[in-house]
């Protein structure tokens, strides 16, 4: 080929190849905007799933606080007599071990005006546990109790109790009982030593109580709590309130009976509590209770029946029925002590008592009423008075009421430990006066249950 033909051919090589180009263009950009299209879309799934996977996570943690609030409030409202024990030797319920185990200690400081040696009550024998504090330095009851379910079928309890009389230590058994948790149609059955469910106070722990010592009427007629060896049968009813009915048994070993009565059953009793709510602030429970002793020598010289009529009740109010952060708590019993019997002088006579055998027939009466109130969960003032009425005729007629007036302020470092300070002003007789200030201090160690209404 000569010079000039592939020229020639170069030159047209040229200007065909843009021509080409131009031709393939159109197709490549397509491409680029269907890829540039798939790119778009598939950001915008991922946008929508993020925003999908963000709005479930928001409702599952919403829905996780609401029911962490639900769980505190429930634990900080419910109401128990004794805690959930365990239910298998490495449960983390109360304790790591099986039975759950807590230890109450309790000790006090008071001084008394009177001198308790020759404190006496007017129309009142000093029986059983009543009676003012001892002078000075003294363990108040401290306890140690063990509980946990035996089985599927049955609950056990044992407390045991340390405390100090006027300078004598004593070590005793409080609660040692078997019941029952699984028989139908609301039926309960409990047997062993406890404290009676008659009235309001009887049936708590000391350690529970809004003051450092019992109502006088309880002091009076059931020297200071009744509890014994017996049985008790309890049915809880269907009903749209609490309504509970029971009756019990009783050796009769303790004061206000003496024993002996009956083949060794010297004491029955009987009661119904109703409760419920008011509206979502305030809530109330009440109670009707008998005691009726077949009595041989009690402490007092009495001999004979005796019945003792108890009505009580109690009127809570705190925002949202949560008394922890604040509240107002007023309770008051009536008791009815009804005497037909016998009486003999005891061999030790004490202030006012007769010396002369005779027949005791008659009527005491008694009551309290308190109100406490929470001002924050560190804090609690409360006020308490107790009244007296003696029997005009009998061994121990008396024409003088004894009364009291307690203030006392508590300072709640948890729900563990509390310091209470208390000022009684105290009438027992017609001749004087006892004025008690009492420093207490009260610790929990251990697995400890909420307390009851």
């Amino acid at each position: 080929m000569t010079k000039k033909n592939l020229l020639a051919a170069c030159v047209l090589a040229a200007l065909s190849t843009p021509a080409f180009a131009a031709d393939k263009a159109p197709t490549q950009l397509q491409s680029l905007e269907a890829r540039i299209q798939a790119l778009e879309a598939n950001a915008e799934t991922l946008r929508q799933q993020a925003a999908e996977a963000l709005a479930a996570a928001q409702e599952a943690k919403a829905a996780l606080d609401a029911m962490k609030a639900e769980q505190s409030a429930a634990a900080e409202t419910a109401e128990v007599e004794a805690p959930a024990p365990a239910t298998d030797a490495g449960g983390a319920n109360g304790n790591a071990f099986n039975p759950a185990m807590s230890i109450i200690l309790n000790g006090a400081y008071a001084h008394n005006s009177m001198d308790p040696g020759t404190y006496y009550r007017s129309g009142f024998p000093l029986g059983g546990g009543a009676g003012p504090a001892p002078q000075g330095l003294s363990i108040a009851e401290s306890e140690v109790s063990l509980y946990a379910e035996i089985d599927e079928k049955f609950f056990g309890q044992l407390t045991l109790t340390a405390s100090n009389d006027h300078g004598e230590d004593h070590i005793g058994v409080e609660n040692a009982y078997i019941e029952t948790t699984s028989l139908p149609n609301g039926l309960g059955v409990r047997a062993g030593r406890f404290f009676s469910d008659i009235g309001y106070l009887n049936s708590h722990h000391a350690h529970t109580d809004n003051f450092y010592d019992r109502p006088l009427v309880y002091q009076a007629f059931l020297g200071g709590q009744y509890g014994d060896d017996g049985v008790q049968l309890h049915w809880l009813a269907p009903a749209p309130i609490f309504l509970q009915f029971g009756v019990e048994a009783f050796a009769g070993n303790n004061f206000p009976s003496g024993g002996g009565g009956h083949g060794g059953l010297g004491v029955l009793t009987g009661f119904v509590k109703a409760g419920g709510d008011i509206n979502d602030n305030t809530s109330w429970l009440a109670g009707l209770s008998m005691l009726k002793s077949t009595t041989v020598g009690a402490e007092d010289g009495f001999s004979g029946d005796n019945k003792l009529y108890i009505v009580d009740g109690t009127i809570k109010w705190a925002p949202n029925g949560n008394l922890k952060d604040g509240g107002l708590t007023v309770r008051g019993e009536y008791l009815v002590d009804d005497r037909n019997g016998d009486y003999t002088a005891p061999a030790e006579l004490q202030p006012g008592q007769s010396p002369l055998d005779q027949a005791w027939n008659g009527q005491r009466h008694g009551g309290y009423i308190e109100a406490v109130y929470r001002i924050n969960r560190t804090w609690e003032l409360g006020y308490r008075f107790d009244k007296l009425r003696a029997d005009r005729t009998g061994p121990y007629a008396s024409t003088f009421d004894p009364s009291r007036n307690s203030i006392e302020l508590s300072w709640l470092n948890s729900e563990f430990a509390l310091i209470r300070l208390q000022l009684s002003h105290d009438l027992p007789n017609p001749f004087g006066s006892d004025n008690v200030l009492t420093l207490q201090y009260q610790v929990a160690l251990g697995a400890h249950g909420a307390h009851a209404f």
